[in-house]
């Protein structure tokens, strides 16, 4: 992920509590059940179901989910272009 600091979005997803929702490998607070497991996330076709996942959407997803797909439980949480980047370069490091 260029531009991206897997090493800091591991931290960034721990601080925005995407753990709530989400679990997220390496993450330790991450065990949440609203949303989908974050594991393997490279590897998958679509964000959110129907976005094609590419890290320029995912970097957009984040930033601003409803703006993308009106009506999603994902909320804006406030998360910068810089902390989507870095958290995009660890979602797509996960095994």
């Amino acid at each position: 992920m260029a531009g991206g600091d897997a090493q800091r979005g591991q931290s960034l997803l721990a601080q925005y509590q995407c753990g709530s929702c989400h679990q997220i490998a390496g993450v330790a607070s991450a065990r949440g059940q609203a949303g989908p497991p974050l594991d393997s996330f490279g590897r998958r076709s679509y964000i959110a179901g129907n976005l094609p996942n590419t890290p320029e959407t995912l970097e957009r997803w984040l930033v601003d989910p409803p703006a993308m797909r009106p009506g999603t439980a994902m909320p804006a949480m406030g998360v910068s272009a810089q902390d989507a980047r870095d958290i995009a370069a660890y979602l797509y490091a996960l095994p």
